[in-house]
């Protein structure tokens, strides 16, 4: 684990176990990344409860509820099918915000609309409507990949960090 995604990852937690926040992850391009960089700190089983990896558009669907007219009106990389991922991650895990990332690592599969480097992310608290961006990476595969795993894990920490505190 290289230090600036540990010590991102130290940060999310400490923001978490502060207001008594607990995670939840569904992820596609990056294929468990971000819980794998969770999982690595000391101490995450105060604060992450479990992580999605739906890579194929089937999984998003079975596994988080993601509707089929999403995907094939707006695609596996949009706002909303990253949004229907983050709802379906509380849907389907006991925490109290999720993280969705949906993109495209490449070297192939992007189009002109949406280039290699198009990512979406999404985060939700439980009982609340879902906020989502989409962002472009440069770089080769690994390089938009873990671009897309700091910039879920600083929006998650921003989000950690302005939430009161559950009793």
């Amino acid at each position: 684990m290289d230090a600036e995604l540990a010590e991102l990852s130290q940060a999310v937690g400490l923001a978490c176990r502060q207001r008594r926040l607990f995670v939840a992850t569904a992820e596609s391009c990056t294929g468990g990344w971000v819980a794998q960089v969770i999982t690595h700190t000391a101490g995450s089983s105060a604060w992450f409860e479990r992580g999605f990896v739906t890579y194929a558009n089937a999984a998003k669907v079975e596994m988080l509820g993601v509707s089929p007219r999403t995907l094939e009106t707006h695609g596996a990389v949009s706002p909303e099918t990253a949004k229907e991922m983050a709802t379906g991650t509380l849907k389907n895990s006991n925490a109290l915000i999720s993280l969705a990332i949906t993109g495209i690592a490449g070297p192939t599969g992007g189009s002109p609309g949406k280039p290699v480097g198009t990512v979406c992310f999404a985060w939700c608290w439980r009982d609340a409507e879902p906020e989502a961006e989409s962002c472009h990476f440069d770089g080769d595969r690994e390089a938009i990949r873990r671009q897309a795993v700091i910039h879920a894990l600083n929006g998650l920490l921003a989000r950690a960090r302005t939430v009161p505190s559950v009793p």
